[in-house]
């Protein structure tokens, strides 16, 4: 039997949906800009649940109930409505088996921890300067390697947001990694919200594209089941090997942002964007879904952006106000080194942070990011 239909909406007038749903029990109410808002927490009988909320960017609600009808055309301020099947046994895992899938070490072998910190306003100048002081870009790309720069593009969110990769680290990176000799450079992510609207309201699309990547968008067949030796949560699951596949090398770049639930997402947390099927399960427990991605994946180069922290109401904020400048670029090769100083431009400890210790623990790098002695520089 087909299970009850999801809807996925964003509204802006609580009373009249307070009709549609029937005995719908409203929890909590507020205004956003001057409009009406309601964030659904919670409902649940023997029939229907509804599960969900709203925050400062309209991240809609999800409500699960049997035979739900299309969204009524009388109903006023729909701004997105989206029907899917709900399937009730909850998020599950593949039911294929990969043969025995490996994915390959891309760090640079015998090279010592290396990273640095640079200080300046400007993208571009901070990302070539940072890269310079760890060896230059030829230290870790070489003539005909194959390049995936893993972004982050989640929200359809535009640049000032701070709230995906910025399109010059983009733009520059590209470059860097071609004019180096790289036969190929591939820019992916999985995002939240639609793919498309998420890489061009991003900026991340026409960066990319116009420095000479290639852009790769998720699609079902580019998922292939993946278990982590020795994870708890990361095993037979969809992982985005599609553009996997087809490189030798990795950079992971990201944001520095604030965390509702893990308290930051910079670089291990973008890992996250590999990962297919209902990942959101694993928000139950995001202090080890990090530190398995970060086992999965050992990144040849990671660059870590801090020019704009985006410090509450993360990770999609959705105010010029959720942001502070702090011109900072991170360039390194261990990642858990790189997010314990991320950590410091979000005024938190690691204490606060509790998946940088588990990484470290597990192997991963070193949250004592000073015993790597950082070159530390100013454009």
């Amino acid at each position: 039997m087909a299970g009850p239909t999801v809807m996925s909406h964003y509204h802006d007038d609580p009373e009249r949906w307070r009709q549609w749903f029937n005995g719908l029990t409203i929890t909590s109410e507020g205004s956003q800009d001057g409009k009406p808002v309601t964030t659904i927490t919670a409902a649940v009988t023997d029939q229907w649940v509804v599960v969900g909320g709203r925050d400062k960017m309209p991240r809609p609600p999800l409500v699960y109930i049997p035979d739900v009808p299309e969204v009524p055309d009388d109903v006023p301020g729909v701004m997105e409505s989206r029907i899917h099947r709900y399937d009730p046994n909850g998020p599950g895992r593949s039911n294929e088996v990969a043969a025995d899938l490996r994915l390959p070490d891309f760090s640079i072998a015998d090279l010592k921890p290396k990273m640095s910190i640079v200080r300046g306003r400007s993208r571009a100048d901070t990302l070539r300067l940072a890269l310079k002081s760890i060896g230059g870009i030829e230290t870790f790309i070489k003539k005909g390697d194959r390049v995936l720069l893993k972004v982050n593009a989640a929200f359809a969110s535009p640049q000032m947001l701070s709230a995906t990769t910025h399109p010059d680290i983009v733009s520059e990176l590209t470059r860097l990694c071609l004019d180096a000799g790289a036969a190929t450079v591939f820019v992916t992510d999985n995002p939240i919200n639609d793919p498309n609207s998420c890489f061009t309201l991003s900026g991340i699309a026409d960066a990319a594209r116009g420095a000479g990547a290639r852009l790769f968008l998720p699609r079902d067949d580019a998922f292939t089941p993946f278990t982590v030796p020795d994870a708890k949560l990361i095993r037979n699951w969809p992982v985005l090997y599609g553009p996997l596949k087809k490189i030798n090398k990795i950079i992971g770049t990201a944001p520095v942002k604030d965390h509702h639930r893990s308290g930051a997402s910079m670089i291990m947390k973008n890992w996250y964007g590999l990962l297919g099927g209902r990942r959101n399960i694993f928000h139950q427990d995001i202090q080890t879904i990090i530190t398995e991605l970060a086992l999965m994946i050992r990144p040849t180069l990671v660059i870590l952006d801090g020019t704009t922290t985006m410090m509450t109401n993360g990770p999609t904020g959705g105010s010029l106000s959720d942001l502070k400048a702090t011109h900072t670029m991170i360039a390194g090769t261990d990642q858990v080194a790189v997010d314990a100083f991320g950590a410091t431009l979000l005024g938190k400890s690691l204490n606060e942070l509790p998946f940088i210790g588990m990484a470290e623990a597990a192997g991963i790098g070193t949250a004592d990011y000073q015993s790597l002695n950082p070159v530390t520089a100013e454009v």
